[in-house]
């Protein structure tokens, strides 16, 4: 299979992967992601619908990427902004219908296997290369320009967009802080391993 095919193939599954993963977390009820918290912190005082004032900020964000690196705005941001939204509703619906009242222990297994599906997801579709949101492009180009190793450099964007969602007024949950310290590492150990291994495999 060609590279070209074998990137278009990353991307789509790292975002369906994305999206499910998502779902599993946010089924385990321990607090959103960072940027979530971040962007439900920000919208605690605008007055505007939820899903206008994502789009905005997605927009304003995806301005500066496009000046700074638009080469990280392809097929897989389109993706992840059409896409991410039915398979994180879909997933989070079946498993609220499955099981209705999940006890400690399965919310627990639940966090675990979201945070490490979801590391998995974002890997191949950083990897495929072909766009990815804005928000994941932030530490991306970071690393690219130096300013530190990616799975740092996720951390700390992870951990200042939880700061300020914390500061202005959301919650924080263990799934958070969890996310915000483990999910760099973890995306750059399926990085090594995983993704990068599978796109150049048979290069053609």
């Amino acid at each position: 299979m060609k590279e070209k095919n074998r990137r278009i193939i990353m991307t789509v599954i790292g975002v369906l992967i994305l999206g499910f993963s998502i779902g599993i977390f946010n089924f385990s009820a321990f607090g959103m992601g960072p940027f979530q918290v971040f962007v439900h912190g920000l919208w605690r005082h605008i007055p505007m619908g939820y899903g206008v004032f994502y789009m905005i900020l997605n927009l304003i964000i995806l301005i500066f990427i496009f000046f700074i690196d638009r080469h990280k705005i392809g097929l897989g941001t389109v993706v992840n902004i059409f896409l991410l939204g039915y398979v994180v509703e879909y997933t989070s619906l079946f498993f609220d219908r499955r099981i209705p009242n999940p006890s400690i222990w399965v919310r627990t297994l639940f966090l675990i296997v979201g945070i490490i599906i979801l590391c998995l997801g974002v890997s191949l579709y950083i990897i495929g290369d072909l766009g990815i949101s804005p928000y994941d492009s932030i530490a991306l180009i970071l690393s690219e320009k130096k300013v530190a190793p990616f799975q740092y450099c996720r951390i700390g964007t992870d951990l200042i967009s939880t700061i300020i969602g914390f500061l202005l007024g959301e919650t924080v949950g263990i799934g958070t802080l969890a996310t915000a310290f483990f999910m760099g590492p973890i995306v750059d150990f399926f990085n090594k391993r995983i993704s990068i291994p599978l796109r150049y495999s048979g290069k053609n």
